[in-house]
């Protein structure tokens, strides 16, 4: 199994999403948190994820009988490398970001599905913007927009936090580079 076919599937990728920012939870809290995934798949899911170094067991307990375990993710270990871009094909990446926007699509559902939900006040943000840059300077960009959320996804709940989702996609334009017009 690629690295994005670990990761980007939808099940296993509203796992990670759930798991990354909230600390460790259990699959029983994982469960709450995504009550539409069967028990059954959440366990495979999990264990999948588990087997692969993707998600690690932070804490066991003893709960009637059998061991309830907590997990976190790895987040070096829940990216889609550099490598494994390069070795897919244009039917992986279709495939890949059918999924990544799929699972988009749903955390935003899920926002509106809740009866606090208040676009405009909340900081909703959705937007395209297209800026003119040298390979250099889009390396440069990539940096410090992955040094930004790094930054921030450091911090911890609680001193009235909330938890927010920041995806991010770029994408060559077809004028491409040179063209003026």
């Amino acid at each position: 199994m690629t690295t994005a076919n670990l990761l980007l599937h939808p099940v296993r990728l509203r796992i990670l999403q759930t798991l990354v920012g909230s600390g460790p939870l259990t699959t029983a809290q994982l469960r709450e948190r995504l009550p539409d995934v069967a028990a059954a798949t959440m366990y495979r899911h999990i264990a999948t994820l588990a087997k692969a170094d993707v998600l690690e067991v932070v804490g066991e307990k003893k709960v009637r009988g059998t061991v309830e375990r907590s997990y976190q993710v790895r987040e070096e270990r829940a990216l889609v490398d550099e490598d494994a871009r390069t070795t897919m094909t244009l039917e992986d990446h279709r495939q890949a970001f059918t999924a990544f926007s799929g699972a988009m699509m749903g955390d935003f559902d899920r926002y509106l599905a809740r009866e606090d939900a208040e676009p405009a006040t909340d900081g909703v943000l959705y937007r395209q913007g297209a800026v003119w840059l040298t390979d250099e300077e889009f390396a440069e960009l990539v940096d410090e927009l992955q040094k930004a959320v790094t930054k921030r996804a450091a911090t911890s709940p609680g001193d009235g936090r909330e938890r927010h989702i920041v995806s991010l996609v770029v994408v060559p334009d077809e004028l491409g580079a040179g063209s003026a017009g």
